[in-house]
């Protein structure tokens, strides 16, 4: 089984990227998807509530996820802190289920020919320790006026977007990711330039090997 690692900010492509792996036939852990679903969880309900207040659940049970952001992206020690909290109580939770979903791809019946990719889109996936695990990990790159542009689409403030690339820059640990299988996609342009990219990488690790897109 082959393992690639997406890395980037947000606003990056990362999706795009990801989308763009699992057409060719990679099976794509989305850990945004995960984390979701952790945070639907009652047990985890109920210790955000206890954490961090009332306040950032709604009428209905859910978590407010942008009031939630609110208390732990920042530049001050209490977000800090605040995040690291956060991140106790639902990354085990979202590796546990990371951890599955890879034993689930690796055990699955296929021809001897056609071992299994999979690609894991984890927001923060050097930070959390996943790097080693990866045989190629894809730096995903944009222009910064042009990833700025997507945020504000997605109806992103200055400051949301400010305090989430504060939390990235704190904790990227740039120095220590092994050159030997990093690549680099610009996903600044148009999809057929990134797609382009990415073909160029899954050529180099694959060659013209015919997949079947997996579904998960």
């Amino acid at each position: 089984m082959t393992i690639i690692g997406l890395i980037g900010r947000i606003g990056a492509g990362k999706s795009t990227v990801a989308r763009r792996f699992a057409a060719l036939g990679a099976h794509v852990i989305d850990a945004d998807r995960i984390a979701h679903e952790v945070l639907a969880e009652p047990e985890v309900v109920r210790a955000l509530a206890a954490a961090f207040g009332p306040d950032v659940i709604d009428d209905e049970g859910h978590v407010r996820r942008r009031a939630l952001a609110g208390l732990v992206f920042g530049g001050t020690p209490e977000h800090v802190r605040a995040l690291e909290q956060l991140e106790s109580l639902v990354h085990p939770r979202v590796r546990s289920r990371i951890e599955r979903d890879l034993a689930a791809v690796a055990a699955a019946d296929r021809p001897a020919a056609a071992a299994p990719a999979v690609v894991l889109d984890v927001p923060l996936l050097v930070q959390a320790g996943w790097a080693a695990r990866c045989d190629r990990l894809v730096m995903v790159t944009c222009d910064e006026e042009e990833r700025r542009r997507r945020l504000d689409a997605r109806g992103w403030s200055r400051e949301e977007r400010e305090a989430r690339d504060g939390a990235w820059s704190r904790t990227f640990p740039a120095a220590s990711l092994p050159a030997g299988k990093l690549a680099t996609v610009d996903a600044s342009g148009d999809l057929a330039y990134t797609h382009a990219q990415v073909d160029l990488i899954w050529s180099g690790l694959f060659g013209s090997r015919a997949t079947t897109p997996e579904r998960g």
